[in-house]
């Protein structure tokens, strides 16, 4: 009997224990099994210490775990140091900071990618959305007063027959939207605190008018046309919580504004912006940058700006190929930013590409540099096979290749036909040439057809000699077949990458 309760103690003993910090689960390899027993569905997020994205959600991710909590709610947030657990990190495919999925049911298998903002309530309702409900009953006017009081954005269906069509078709529409949450009413207290005498949608927001009452056919495809062209602030400021909106949305195309705070006409030029902005609701995500910012000094290198260059505006479109595009004229009034987004939308603007100047000693080393200006003439040459580079600066993995590409360099730097080079593609853009991840490498052989083969193979000079040596055979495929582990380019917003 003895031994039997000691087995039993040290059973139980050896269960991983799962701590807590600021109600957020401490997870872990040996005790994420565990945890999801006790708690089958957990947000998970997979951060490092150093990560400045990781520490700017800290703060919201804890408010979240704090407000469901005292809620009751089963549903908990947890996370992992992904420097720590690297094999776990590993498993989930984590390739940059934060990745946060959610374990629902008890699985470990397949988490879903978490896809809404960065802040508390952003957290908690996509939560909410995803375990519960997708409608809330509202029976009381204080009820509909919370719902509206705790929310930046609210949608609130007023149907006297909840089981009408147009409910049907409302609710319909609230199953797809995962960070509004949406809310169902036929009290009659309730219509008159919000002067509604009819069957309607509201949406309810805390910036711009205020309040939006939908208008036409009652379809779930019209009513999530209508949420997706109200649910954001007719100009939106560029931050690290608002960012998975601004991306996480459906609208693509997006013209930005940078512009320091500290401007003294800096009201003037807001107040322009968003006058512009009012006839393209649904169309164009309108972005307010500040230039000033330390945080946004990448975003204005990726479209090749300088402080001292603000304040400007540029466009650029999201699809399966970004596209930047810049007005002739810099000047920020309603009435030219709005003939610069009419252009866009009738198709008559050409793509703006940036380049550096051309190095004096762009050719003095083994390998070449080469910007925007030179790269036809270089990468098509008809009598030479060029092996370029497709870097980043701050991109870890272009670091760790730069001995080898060096190396690679001085091997071939005598060759009569083979030249090894490299391009900032941060500064520098090809019309003819998509770089989506870094570092991005392609041959271009010899001859008129303009081939670009995609190089697959081992990051080893070895790798890198035998390609250059078959032709472009071993290691090589088709340019745009590419799967390599690379970090990841992002429109123009830049997570912390492994």
């Amino acid at each position: 009997m003895f031994k039997f309760l000691l087995i039993c103690t040290l059973a139980v003993a050896s269960r991983a224990e799962v701590a807590e910090e600021e109600d957020v689960l401490v997870l872990k390899k040996s005790n994420l099994e565990e945890a999801l027993k006790a708690h089958p569905n957990i947000l998970v997020e997979f951060y490092a210490p150093w990560c400045g994205h990781c520490k700017a959600l800290g703060p919201e991710f804890a408010k979240a775990a704090g407000t469901l909590k005292a809620e009751g709610s089963a549903v908990r947030l947890g996370k992992v140091d992904a420097t720590e657990e690297t094999e776990l990190a590993q498993e989930y495919g984590v390739r940059g900071y934060p990745t946060i999925k959610f374990f629902k049911g008890g699985e470990k298998e397949s988490p879903k990618e978490y896809s809404a903002g960065r802040q508390a309530d952003d957290i908690v309702n996509w939560l909410k959305k995803r375990t519960g409900p997708a409608v809330d009953t509202l029976a009381e006017v204080t009820e509909a007063e919370s719902l509206i009081a705790d929310n930046e954005v609210a949608v609130i269906g007023f149907f006297k027959d909840a089981n009408s069509a147009d409910a049907k078709a409302y609710e319909k529409a609230a199953e797809t939207t995962d960070d509004i949450p949406f809310a169902i009413t036929s009290d009659d207290a309730i219509f008159s605190k919000y002067e509604v005498s009819k069957d309607s949608v509201i949406l309810f927001k805390k910036f711009d008018e205020g309040r939006n009452t939908f208008d036409g056919e009652l379809t779930k495809e019209n009513l999530l046309a209508f949420v997706k062209s109200n649910q954001l602030p007719l100009v939106i400021e560029f931050t690290e919580q608002t960012a998975p909106k601004i991306f996480g949305g459906e609208i693509k195309s997006h013209i930005l504004m940078f512009l320091p705070k500290t401007a003294p006409d800096f009201q003037d030029k807001m107040d322009q912006f968003k006058k512009a902005a009012e006839g393209f609701k649904g169309q164009i995500l309108f972005i307010f940058i500040d230039s000033d910012v330390d945080d946004n000094q990448r975003i204005l290198e990726f479209f090749g700006l300088k402080k001292e260059e603000c304040p400007a505006i540029r466009l650029i479109t999201l699809e399966d190929e970004m596209t930047k595009y810049r007005p002739e004229s810099e000047t920020i009034t309603a009435e030219a930013i709005i003939g610069f987004c009419k252009l866009f939308i009738e198709g008559k603007l050409k793509p703006h590409l940036m380049s550096q100047d051309i190095p004096e000693d762009w050719d003095n080393t083994p390998v070449k540099i080469l910007v925007g200006k030179n790269f036809e003439e270089i990468a098509f040459h008809p009598s030479k096979n060029v092996f370029i580079e497709f870097y980043a600066p701050w991109c870890g993995h272009c670091k760790q290749l730069t001995p080898i590409w060096e190396k690679l360099g001085e091997k071939y730097k005598d060759s009569a036909d083979i030249i090894v080079a490299k391009m900032d593609s941060t500064a520098n853009e090809i019309e003819s040439v998509k770089v989506h991840s870094f570092p991005t490498l392609k041959f271009f052989p010899a001859g008129d057809e303009r081939i670009v083969i995609d190089y697959n193979g081992e990051r080893t000079l070895e790798g890198f000699t035998k390609f250059l040596e078959s032709g472009g055979k071993e290691g090589g495929a088709p340019a745009g077949d590419d799967d390599d582990d690379l970090d990841t380019r992002l429109p123009y917003d830049f997570e912390d990458v492994k």
